[in-house]
This record gives structure tokens, sequence and C-alpha cells, in this order.
């Protein structure tokens, strides 16, 4: 029987959770039975998939930024062409409207799936309502990654082909069971470096409010992005040198999230954080700011981790010093970190797209 063949459509394989996603569908859908094959537009791979990859950026040769472009798109028609793609799945930002209009029409004879990624909607929707509605109604689905993005969208856009599918975590069986003697003193971020989405300036100032690192507390921010220097300089003007460590990306990082106290996350928005997931699936309970979306969609605040309010400097630090200070309420919280998302591995959200595929070829 010969296999359905899909196309994974993606800015990059790299140092991202929406390029993290793209990476573990490529595992999903191949344990489903599909045939996959990646497309990446931006020659950057960090994480492990599976199939064919076929990158763009490296194929074009052109020098000129505009002709680039246009060399791509051939590229991906031609693609899609000679692998006979039945079915593709784009999970790229998409908000540049004429660029979106040539899309579809590359994309034209194949059953057309979208991802929406985050609550900041510039980066999937043209400004326009109208056109929004052109490019998005008549494709097989619109995929969420949160209930709240799939009812912004409804709400927005009117329409009636969307679904949320939660992302979920791809973390062997051998390391969810490692365990640490005892966590230490220190609390985590990994993830992008980008001070427009994941808001260091708040993470900072909170951890210097918390006066914490009295206690013996450091906080390690542990990734690669464009603000490596910003973090820096935001670290010097508060003091906190001796109490803040950066370290490079790593792409498991499971020994660090393990042996932290707790992890934290503080961005503007989001759309559901792989970090969270990871995070409490290795057993260690979370501190986040309550934005959209996706941490109140996975945490319950005081039963697997604090869920506090976003942009607030004082409730974090309160927050931070809680489980620092509070030992029955932190080990009440750590207990019950791997069972509450257990709904959200590989294998049952592997399920839900499996479901969404068949059910759309028939």
């Amino acid at each position: 029987m010969n296999k359905k063949k899909v196309a994974i459509v993606s800015n990059s394989l790299g140092k991202g959770g929406a390029e993290r996603f793209a990476a573990l569908l490529t595992f999903m859908l191949e344990e489903s039975g599909f045939e996959v094959h990646s497309i990446i537009v931006n020659d950057v791979v960090d994480y492990s998939y599976t199939g064919t990859l076929f990158n763009l950026e490296k194929e074009s040769s052109s020098s000129s930024s505009l002709f680039r472009k246009w060399q791509k798109g051939v590229l991906l028609r031609r693609y899609l062409i000679q692998n006979k793609i039945e079915i593709v799945i784009d999970s790229r930002t998409r908000n540049v409207l004429l660029r979106e209009l040539i899309t579809r029409f590359i994309y034209r004879n194949a059953k057309i799936y979208y991802i929406v990624h985050s609550y900041n909607f510039k980066n999937y929707f043209p400004s326009s309502v109208f056109w929004s509605r052109v490019l998005y109604k008549n494709v097989e689905a619109v995929i969420c990654v949160s209930k709240a993005i799939e009812e912004k969208v409804k709400q927005l856009y009117k329409l009636n082909n969307t679904i949320t599918i939660y992302n979920p975590f791809f973390i062997a069986d051998e390391e969810v069971v490692k365990e640490v003697d005892a966590a230490g003193k220190v609390i985590l971020f990994f993830g992008r470096l980008d001070e427009k989405v994941k808001n260091f300036t708040l993470m900072l100032e909170a951890f210097s409010l918390s006066k914490v690192f009295l206690k013996g507390y450091q906080l390690h921010i542990m990734g690669d992005g464009n603000d490596l220097e910003f973090i820096q300089q935001k670290i010097n003007q508060l003091n906190l040198s001796g109490h803040v460590q950066l370290f490079p990306f790593k792409e498991n990082p499971f020994n660090e999230v393990r042996a932290a106290k707790f992890t934290i996350l503080t961005s503007h928005y989001e759309g559901f954080p792989l970090s969270i997931i990871e995070s409490l699936a290795l057993g260690t309970p979370v501190v986040s700011v309550d934005c959209n979306s996706g941490p109140r969609e996975i945490i319950k605040s005081e039963f697997n981790g604090l869920l506090v309010e976003n942009n607030n400097s004082q409730a974090l630090a309160e927050a931070i010093n809680r489980f620092a200070d509070d030992y029955e309420l932190y080990n009440f919280c750590k207990k019950n970190t791997v069972d509450s998302v257990k709904h959200l591995s590989l294998k049952t959200i592997s399920k839900q797209w499996k479901n969404l595929i068949h059910t759309n070829q028939k």
C-alpha cells in the first residue's frame, strides 16, 4: 500500500518553538504511516527530524534577494510536483499578503493545512480580515496550538474549519524516569533569546526584586538569539552579574531542566510553549506569567506550578519566593508535574494529527 505523501513547510528547523514543533511533526506523521518531506525556507537545522529534507536556501543560487525569493517559489513548486506531494502542512509565519497568495497558487493541487503557532496574529494573518478569510476559509483545516488561539481566530475571521491540537513533548522514557538527588538552587529559562517575545526585562527585574539570590539561588538563561547583548546589559544594570549565568542553546536540555528547582516563563505572548510542557514532563514545576496563550491551559496554579499576572514584577517576585521558601507547596506541585502533561505525549498528539488528516482524505 502506497503511503500518503506529506510536506511540512517551515521557516527552518532551528532554535524556536515553531521550528521544534515542525521537527517533532516529522516523527508523528512518519509513525502514523505517512511519507514525510520537510521543506525549509532558511538554512538552519538544529533539531532532529525524520524523513526527507529539502532546503530551499541551499538549492537557490541567486545573489539578488528578490530573485532568490522567486527562485525559492519555483523550486518549491517543482519539488511538490516531482515528489507527488498530496498534503501540505504549512508551519511558517505568514503575514505578507502577496507572498501568501502566490504560495497558495504554488500549493494548488495539494490538500492544505495551516498552523497558527502564536497569539501574535501579525505573524500569521495579513492585516486585512477580508484577505485573511480568502486565504484560510477553503483549506482543509486551520490548526491552532491553543484553545485561546482558536477562539480568537473564530471571533476575528468567522472561520468554521479551525481545530485545536496542542503541541506535544517528545522525551524518551529513559529520560523521563531519570532522577536527580535533589533540585539545586537554580531557576532556569530555556528558549529563544528574543526580548520582544520573552520579556527578559520582566524576568530579571522580578529576580532582582525577589532577593532570592541572597538565599543562594542563581538564574540560568539558556538559548541563542539576537538579544544576548541586551540581556547581558540588563544583568549588569541590575547588578546581577554574580547571580545570573548565560548558557548557549542546547537541543535537549533535559539534565539542566531536571536539576533546576523550577523553570520560568515571562513572555509577552506565546502559542503553546514547549518549554513549559517539557519542564513538567521532566518533573520540574514552572513559574509562568499568565500571557496569551498557552500557560493557563497547561499550568494549574498551586497544583503543578504558579501562574501570575503578566507584566507584574512584584507578583512574579513573590511567586519566585514562594517556591524558594514554601517547601510544602513546592513539593506538592512537583509531585503533580508529570501526570499533568501525560495527555500531551507524542503518542497521544500523533493520534489527533492522524485522525485529522485521514478524516479529511475521505
